[in-house]
This record gives structure tokens, sequence and C-alpha cells, in this order.
């Protein structure tokens, strides 16, 4: 996992990230959300600000 994870803010699958009290409930919104991202097409590098 991404140790910037925490930074994922919003919404995700109808439920705000920050909200979320239970931390493994959390982290499958943060998993829900990368996939959301690599559907739409987005490259990893962008979605993890890695890149150049």
């Amino acid at each position: 996992m991404n140790p910037s994870r925490s930074l994922i803010k919003r919404v995700v699958c109808g439920v705000r990230v920050e909200d979320i009290e239970e931390p493994t409930m959390r982290e499958i919104r943060y998993l829900d959300k990368l996939i959301d991202e690599l559907a739409r097409g987005k490259a990893m590098e962008k979605i993890l600000r890695t890149g150049s």
C-alpha cells in the first residue's frame, strides 16, 4: 500500500473516506478509489503522483 494513501479525501463509492472509523473498511475504500481511477484510464504514475 502506498504510504500517501491517507491523503485521499472526498467521497469514494458514496462514502466520505475521512468519516470511516473502521481501518479495514477505510483501506478497502482507498483500493476502490485506485481501481476507479485505473478504470477511467489514468496512468498509475499519475494516480500515485510519482511521475515527473
